[in-house]
């Protein structure tokens, strides 16, 4: 460490360089926080969680009961000791409460003024930060799985939405409508994602065995399915053009939105060039996953070589993206882990003074919630 700050110093290292190489040294060196809590609010299985991208600050989670927990991370009182408080919630007394299971939360990318939740009860809904009012709903024929809004669309408010049937179904959250579906799959979506670099790509991942990466814009849609044996159908007849031998339930771009990782119920893991759909053939070793819904892991950003977290049962693996070595099985959960969240700027438990261009993107009063 002192030889980076000294070659920064004489500006012989680019600060990139240091952050990085921090960042990775921190990851390598995680642990069960003994000085940090989270309030218990739900009381059955988490399934999605989702830290607001404005300031890093908000956490949202969705449960197997129904409810919405928004979590404020930050320890104002730097005290050692601290357990992150629930700001506030959509508890089953709430009139617009999801009947079912939630699925999904994520934040409007761009505000925190809004988040979006999706449920077993067949809904997406579009929620007001500040009020915990449904701001829109959007109701579907099948169980929702999935859905997800792209981090760096400008020109367009699709939200995408993976269900029980086969096609892929785009909402649009400016019309308040569902503007066009996706179809390619022969069974139902368990997962959808967005490219993090182009705004109009998008990865769909199917019980069919099948992952697709789409162009939006085209009228036929499907840009590449992706194939495990990169086209040499010789090697395997029955599984050709396909990504695993069994569901694909999860999939996650890397932070640049080079590659895609896909996880199956073939307990493998692949990592995928999206630009030209290659299988780069990366060996993860068995990557455990009874999951029997979509499984949400989450890639590293800023580190020197990054890393992908996968819930592993009571456990979760890390392993180096690029190289597929399992780094550590981070311990300390007692049943079946859901999900899990990657947050690169929030890794003590204390935090430098807010930009002030952030401290007014939401407000809450005691008495709400």
């Amino acid at each position: 460490m002192l030889g980076f700050l000294s070659a920064r110093q004489a500006g012989l290292e680019d600060p990139l360089r240091l952050r990085r190489a921090e960042s990775t040294r921190r990851v390598l060196g995680l642990e069960l926080n003994k000085d940090r809590d989270v309030e218990r609010i739900h009381c059955s299985g988490v399934n999605t969680l989702d830290i607001e991208p404005v300031e890093g600050r908000y956490m949202l989670s969705g449960g197997s009961d129904g409810v919405i927990v928004l979590y404020d991370l930050e320890n104002s009182s730097r005290q050692p000791y601290y357990t992150c408080k629930a700001v506030c919630s959509v508890g089953r007394s709430h009139p617009d409460v999801h009947k079912y299971s939630v699925e999904t939360v994520q934040w409007y990318p761009h505000d925190t003024g809004m988040f979006t939740s999706s449920s077993f009860d067949k809904t997406l809904k579009v929620w007001d930060t500040n009020t915990l009012q449904i701001a829109d709903v959007f109701n579907f024929e099948e169980t929702v799985y999935s859905h997800h809004m792209s981090p760096v669309a400008t020109k367009h408010c699709l939200v995408a939405v993976g269900t029980r049937g086969p096609k892929v179904q785009l909402c649009d959250l400016k019309s308040g409508s569902c503007s066009h579906i996706l179809q390619g799959h022969r069974q139902e979506i368990l997962a959808v994602s967005w490219s993090p670099r182009y705004e109009y790509i998008l990865a769909t991942a199917s019980a069919d065995s099948r992952a697709k990466l789409w162009d939006v814009r085209r009228a036929s849609g499907c840009l590449i399915t992706l194939d495990q044996h990169n086209g040499k159908k010789s090697q395997a007849a029955e599984s050709a053009n396909t990504a695993h031998n069994g569901k694909v339930n999860g999939l996650c771009f890397t932070s640049d939105g080079l590659h895609l990782l896909t996880v199956g119920t073939d307990n493998r893991m692949r990592l995928w060039n999206s630009s030209n759909g290659e299988n780069t053939l990366v060996n993860y070793g068995k990557v455990y996953n009874d999951s029997r819904k979509g499984l949400k892991f989450t890639v590293s950003s800023g580190c020197s070589s990054e890393f992908v977290f996968v819930p592993y049962g009571s456990t979760i693996a890390v392993y180096t993206i690029y190289s597929g070595e399992q780094i550590t099985m981070l311990k300390g959960h007692y049943k079946s882990v859901d999900c899990c969240v990657f947050q690169s700027n929030f890794q003590t438990s204390t935090r430098s003074q807010l930009n002030p261009a952030f401290e007014d993107a939401w407000s809450s009063s005691d008495e709400e919630g």
